[in-house]
């Protein structure tokens, strides 16, 4: 699996703008390639399996941990999981890519725990949990009494900030990808 090839990582709370982050990222940065993760959950309107992420059934990805073809995996949320097939990272290295990742807070952590120097893990900060509501109440895809766990979790990973390589502030998006591109570049020319 591992043939010395680097890594970014983006984690942030739910709304915090890391995966449009992400998207132009990967837009502007041919070297890089997103990782795409693996979950136990259903796919939404507009996903698709093999792009936005791996659709496993709760059977399916317990046979997966079990025969080691997991990274790292988490329990997101009581009975979702998601976690990162050791078979992504075989496909992006042998194409010669930084692989870039768009998890969540504890699997940043775990990521950058397995891959230390070899990853450059980067927190997406808000602007304030009170825009990060804003933003979640945006998207219309949550009852109240989901956005309100989404909210209290969020406010749980934001004490994990510090614990990242970098933090980004995204109050102005075109500010944060063009933060973010230089971290990366200077990351990855290292």
């Amino acid at each position: 699996m591992d043939n010395g090839g680097k890594l970014v990582i983006f984690s942030a709370p739910s709304g915090a703008g890391k995966t449009t982050i992400v998207h132009r990222l990967i837009d502007a940065m041919p070297e890089l390639e997103f990782s795409v993760s693996a979950t136990s959950r259903a796919p939404r309107a507009t996903e698709q399996d093999g792009r936005d992420y791996y659709f496993l059934s709760p059977k399916e990805f317990d046979d997966a941990i079990a025969a080691g073809r997991f990274v790292e995996w988490e329990e997101v949320y009581a009975g979702t999981r998601y976690g990162t097939l050791r078979s992504e990272l075989d496909r992006i290295w042998s194409a010669g890519h930084t692989i870039l990742f768009d998890v969540d807070v504890m699997g940043g952590l775990r990521l950058k725990s397995i891959f230390e120097e070899r990853a450059l893990a980067i927190f997406v900060m808000p602007p304030s949990v009170e825009e990060l509501r804003r933003r979640l109440e945006g998207r219309n895809t949550d009852a109240p009494e989901v956005l309100d766990r989404r909210i209290a979790k969020a406010e749980l990973e934001l004490s994990y900030a510090s614990r990242f390589d970098r933090v980004i502030v995204n109050d102005d998006l075109n500010e944060a990808v063009e933060e973010a591109y230089d971290l990366i570049h200077e990351f990855v020319e290292q």
